[in-house]
């Protein structure tokens, strides 16, 4: 596998070794041996998959501590622009994002540490992403940012008539709301 660092520090881009022939494909989607020889050690506890259509934003979600989850997300179908914001008070790169898009086609994964909030935006005609976490959720300890933040200007690659967005995300207040 490939590991590449973003500029924010412990976000990382990871390229798992694809194996092709004319039958398809084959690669480790995850190898906890693989994930320690690079230096990353995190206990994933749970696997969570979602299903969504072109438009639809889901995000930006965070867990607080001590329920703040470290995600490893893959598309399994179609393609994402997968969007992670820093929102460690102490980091120099504080309210700060970065996107990639990742889709079953470049079989990328985006590793979201704690301290990040997170979203993506689908941008094929449906999309099935799949991502591990290192802690359960607890909804008292849920928090998010709004999609179309303006201190963030996201550009999610989605035209504005065409987002879809939960009723609990649309309410949601701006990294500047943030204790």
């Amino acid at each position: 596998m490939n590991v590449e660092n973003t500029p924010i520090e412990d976000l990382l881009v990871i390229t798992p070794n694809a194996f092709e022939d004319d039958r398809g494909y084959f690669f480790e989607s995850y190898s906890e041996a693989s994930f320690a020889k690079n230096g990353i050690d995190i206990k994933f506890i749970q696997d969570n998959q979602s299903f969504s259509k072109y438009g639809v934003i889901r995000g930006l979600h965070f867990q607080e501590e001590p329920y703040a989850q470290t995600k490893l997300v893959r598309v399994l179908q179609g393609e994402i622009l997968d969007v992670a914001v820093d929102i460690r008070k102490n980091s120099k790169t504080y309210g700060q994002h970065f996107s990639i898009v990742l889709s079953s086609e470049n079989k990328k994964q985006l590793l979201v540490p704690k301290g990040f909030a997170h979203g993506f935006s689908v941008l094929s005609e449906t999309a099935m992403v799949s991502y591990k976490v290192d802690e359960v959720y607890n909804k008292e300890s849920e928090g998010g940012i709004r999609y179309d933040d303006p201190t963030l200007a996201i550009d999610w690659k989605v035209k504005t008539s065409d987002v879809i967005v939960s009723e609990k995300d649309v309410i949601l207040g701006t990294i500047n709301d943030l204790d």
